[in-house]
């Protein structure tokens, strides 16, 4: 039960030499950076809804002092740093990316993964184009930026002279601490009338009646932050973060799953999409967990950046 598409990247030409992280640190563009102290802190949780995914069982980790920000990066700030290296993403030396069908132009026809039909390879569709051919972020500028992979990620981190967060210090910064909340407000649940959030509500993947006011994504500071002061660590975009993705389960599942994983170096996501839904993607919890190929590219991908 996903609302990710998995990749193909067995058809996709290697990575060209233009697509490669650009060293050049700058600063962290103004955006604001929220610090955390070292200390004991924990990671997944002893309430798993999704027990495949290895959200569970809770164990201590003992994290070093980081920051992470406030935000995830926006299309502003992101044709920035396209504009000042000429950076490449991986989507546009592929040439396509995955649209939700919702977003399609209906002039464009093409090919539907099998496990998430939702989804379209759409040649021309990239972070300037998010839905294909003729779109732009015109009027989006302070969204997230999508159709980014975890390797084009990576290239925006270290131009800011940042880093990805990796996965404890990612739910710590959702929880505001070390507090044990089940999304970044606290344990209530959404609705499809009572909203937290931009995920989706109605039915999942036809009726999206948008009450929380956004069908697609939301700028970057819509909704309430948590106490720490961060916005939207729950829906809206998939956040990458450092980690390899593994269950760490002993069962069977877990460890084909996870030689699965091993194989095509998937990385880890956090944080759910405005596509999750509990009755479909129950991922937008703070333990949920997905992993996906690095050079993975969908409307609904996005990450933050982190700093030592």
């Amino acid at each position: 039960m996903t609302c990710c598409p998995k990749p193909e990247p067995l058809v996709l030409p290697p990575m060209p030499a233009a697509a490669t992280p650009i060293s050049r640190s700058e600063t962290a563009g103004g955006e604001g950076v929220v610090r955390f102290d070292g200390g004991p802190s924990f990671i997944g949780t002893d309430r798993p809804a999704l027990k495949p995914d290895g959200e569970g069982p809770r164990r201590p980790v003992r994290l070093k002092s980081f920051g992470i920000e406030r935000f995830t990066v926006t299309n502003a700030r992101f044709a920035a740093f396209v504009a000042a290296t000429g950076y490449r993403t991986e989507a546009e030396a592929f040439g396509w990316s995955f649209v939700f069908q919702t977003f399609l132009d209906p002039r464009l026809s093409a090919p539907a993964p099998i496990d998430t039909p939702w989804w379209r390879k759409i040649d021309g569709a990239d972070w300037a184009h998010p839905e294909g051919p003729g779109s732009s972020t015109a009027g989006r500028e302070n969204h997230p930026v999508t159709h980014v992979s975890w390797t084009d990620a990576q290239a925006f981190a270290t131009w800011v002279g940042g880093r990805l967060p990796t996965e404890a210090e990612w739910e710590h910064a959702a929880r505001a601490g070390a507090a044990d909340r089940r999304f970044p407000w606290g344990d209530e649940e959404p609705t499809d009338e009572r909203v937290f959030c931009n995920i989706w509500q109605g039915r999942f993947p036809d009726l999206n009646t948008a009450v929380d006011g956004f069908p697609g994504t939301a700028p970057v500071d819509a909704f309430a932050p948590n106490p720490a002061g961060l916005f939207n660590m729950a829906g809206n975009v998939w956040e990458w973060c450092q980690d390899p993705f593994r269950t760490r389960s002993l069962s069977r599942i877990g460890r084909e799953r996870d030689r699965e994983a091993a194989a095509e170096q998937e990385r880890v996501m956090k944080g759910g999409s405005y596509l999750c839904h509990i009755s479909y993607c129950y991922r937008y919890r703070i333990a949920a967990r997905l992993g996906r190929n690095p050079n993975t590219s969908t409307g609904h991908v996005g990450f933050r950046v982190a700093f030592d």
